[in-house]
């Protein structure tokens, strides 16, 4: 298909060209409207017609950044692992909005945080059999930093799935941090 440059397009044809990349996108994934704002933009739509169309996205409810941000929660922590810090930041790059981000995070409560962050480590325990305590400790609590959780509860989770292990785990027992 030939590159359509937006200028050369009547203003009725740039609009349906726009909403037919705005709809093809839809189609694949959600979107933010960030998202589809910068792919409009990087296409070479003028800011006018661009904010015309989120702005009537948006009012269809084609386009809602509190269900994606939500959606992307739940995604993410269940499938990637990711804590409740890490979530925000990458919605953040995403262009939701800080509250809203925070907000579909705070669904997740310290408890399934917990929960997730020592399925991580069980996992990864599996893989680390020939590897001394320190190593696995440093590499463990390495990916749960990676994946955003917090210091204290790294140390406690990784601290505990050691011992249930099998290993003495007295390497995290002085000076735990807390959160």
């Amino acid at each position: 298909m030939a590159k359509v440059d937006p200028a050369e397009l009547s203003p009725d044809e740039a609009w349906k060209k726009a909403k037919e990349i705005c709809f093809d996108l839809l189609a694949a994934r959600p979107r933010t409207k960030e998202e589809l704002r910068q792919a409009l933009r990087r296409k070479g739509f003028d800011e006018e017609l661009r904010e015309t169309l989120l702005g009537k996205l948006d009012d269809a409810k084609l386009v809602d950044d509190g269900a994606f941000a939500e959606q992307w929660v739940r995604s993410r922590h269940t499938h990637q692992g990711l804590a409740r810090t890490a979530l925000v930041a990458e919605l953040k790059r995403k262009g939701v909005d800080g509250e809203v981000a925070a907000r579909a995070a705070g669904e997740i409560d310290r408890e399934t945080e917990e929960q997730r962050a020592r399925e991580l480590v069980r996992k990864r325990l599996r893989s680390m059999t020939g590897l001394d305590e320190q190593a696995a400790t440093r590499r463990l609590l390495g990916t749960l930093a990676r994946k955003g959780y917090p210091q204290g509860l790294a140390y406690a989770v990784v601290r505990d799935e050691l011992k249930n292990a099998g290993a003495d785990a007295t390497l995290l027992d002085d000076d735990v941090p807390t959160d």
